[in-house]
C-alpha cells in the first residue's frame, strides 16, 4: 500500500493578518506554528502539516483543531486503518526536504507523497508506538516549561537584587563586562579541520547555538585545537555577529567559531556574567542594529561601556546562593532535554519500522 490509500493532503488558506493574533485557533506554515486565529479552523481534528514550499520543509502536530496557510498542506485520513499520531510520526522519517518538484521555489508535490509505500500496523501496534514517543516529547515539553519558569524566577532575582538599587552600598562598586569576564573570541574554523584518521568534533557556529544543538550539517574540526576553545556543557556562549544571542551551550564538546565569544572568569562566578552580559543584550543588539551593512555586530569597546555592578562579598555570596541553583537546574534540565532527543530520535525509525517489537512493552 501507499499514503495514497490511507491519507489525503489538502492546500492550506491565506489567513488575513488582522485574524492571525491573539486568537484561540493555531496557524502553521511550512517551518511550524507561525500565530494564532479568530477563524474557524481549516482542519477539524487532530493532525499533522507537511511543508509544501520553502528550503526547509517541516512536518508538525497539532493535538487540536488548526488552520494552515497556503505553503503547506495538512493531512486527513481516509480510514480509520490509520492513527495520525502515528502517521506523523512516521513522516518524521522521510526526508521531506529532498523531494523536490523542481519548481523555482524549493518544493513539495502532495502526489509524491502519495505514492510513498507503506506498511501499517494493527491499531493497538501503532497507538503503543505512540505511546512510547509521546512520553519521551511530553517529558521533553516538560523541562521546556519549567525551564522558561526558571528563566522568570532567575530575571525576577536578578532584577530585584541588582537593577533596582539606587545607591551603591559599602562594599559594592561599579565596573563593566570586560572586569569581571574575559570574552574570548573563536577561530576560523576552516583552518583546523580533522587530520586524516583523527575524529573530527562539531564546530560551534550561530546557527548551532541559535538551535541549542549540533546536527549532520555542522562542520568538524580537530578536537586536538587550543582547549580554550573547546566548548562544554554549561559553558556561556554570546554571538556578537549577525544573530545575537547570549546562552548557555548544552548541546555536547565542540569547537568554538569565529563571531562567537566563549565567556569565562577567573574571579567571578557563572551566575554573575551571565546575567550581566545577558542583561545587556537588548542594546547590544540595537546597537548592532544602527552599525548593520551587511551583518550586525559589536565590538570589545561595548563591553567596556556595559556597566556591571558588582556587590560586597558578603551580598554577592547571598545573590549567587538564589540564582545559581536556578542556572544550575535549568542547565540540567538542557542537558536532559537534549539525552532525551537523542533516545527519541534512535528509537523512531526502530518503533516505526517495526524493527523492535513493542507488544510487550508495558509503559
Amino acid at each position: 500500500m501507499t499514503w495514497g490509500d490511507y491519507l489525503t493532503f489538502e492546500y492550506g488558506k491565506p489567513v488575513p493578518d488582522k485574524e492571525s493574533r491573539d486568537g484561540s485557533v493555531p496557524v502553521f506554515g511550512t517551518n511550524g506554528q507561525i500565530g494564532t486565529s479568530h477563524l474557524a479552523p481549516l482542519c477539524k481534528i487532530p493532525s499533522f502539516i507537511v511543508g509544501r514550499k520553502g528550503a526547509y520543509r517541516g512536518v508538525h502536530y497539532s493535538p487540536v483543531p488548526f488552520s494552515v496557510i497556503d505553503t503547506a498542506f495538512y493531512a486527513l485520513p481516509l480510514t480509520s486503518e490509520v492513527d495520525m499520531k502515528w502517521a506523523y510520526y512516521k513522516f518524521l522519517t522521510y526526508d521531506i526536504n529532498r523531494m523536490d518538484s523542481g519548481s523555482a521555489i524549493p518544493s513539495t508535490d502532495r502526489y509524491e507523497l502519495y505514492r510513498i509505500p507503506v506498511e501499517i500496523p494493527d491499531m493497538k501496534s501503532q497507538k503503543k508506538v505512540v505511546e512510547i514517543l509521546d512520553s519521551i516529547e511530553d517529558r521533553i515539553v516538560l523541562n521546556q516549561k519549567l525551564n522558561n519558569n526558571l528563566e522568570q524566577q532567575a530575571q525576577a532575582i536578578f532584577q530585584n537584587e541588582l537593577l533596582s538599587v539606587q545607591t551603591l552600598s559599602d562594599g559594592w562598586k561599579q565596573a563593566s563586562l570586560i572586569d569581571i569576564a574575559d570574552y574570548l573570541n573563536g577561530l576560523a574554523m576552516q583552518k583546523y579541520r580533522p587530520a586524516d584518521g583523527e575524529m573530527g568534533i562539531p564546530v560551534l557556529k550561530i546557527k548551532e547555538l541559535r538551535q541549542g544543538c549540533c546536527d549532520n550539517s555542522s562542520e568538524l574540526c580537530s578536537p586536538n585545537i587550543k582547549s580554550d576553545y573547546l566548548v562544554h556543557d554549561g559553558d556561556v556562549i554570546f554571538s556578537w555577529s549577525g544573530s545575537l544571542l547570549v546562552d548557555f551551550w548544552c548541546g555536547g564538546i565542540c569547537g568554538l567559531n569565529q563571531h562567537l565569544f566563549k565567556v569565562t572568569s577567573k574571579e567571578y562566578d557563572k551566575w554573575f556574567y551571565y546575567a550581566w552580559t545577558k542583561h545587556h543584550l537588548d542594546r547590544f543588539i540595537a546597537v548592532a542594529a544602527d552599525k548593520a551593512t551587511t551583518m550586525g555586530h559589536i565590538k570589545r569597546d561595548e563591553l567596556a561601556k556595559a556597566e556591571v555592578i558588582i556587590p560586597s562579598e558578603s551580598d554577592y555570596k547571598r545573590i549567587g546562593g538564589l540564582l545559581q541553583p536556578v542556572y544550575d537546574l535549568i542547565i540540567a534540565n538542557r542537558i536532559e532535554i537534549k539525552r532525551l532527543a537523542e533516545t527519541r530520535d534512535t528509537l523512531l525509525p526502530k518503533l516505526m519500522s517495526g524493527e523492535l517489537d513493542v507488544s510487550d512493552i508495558d509503559l
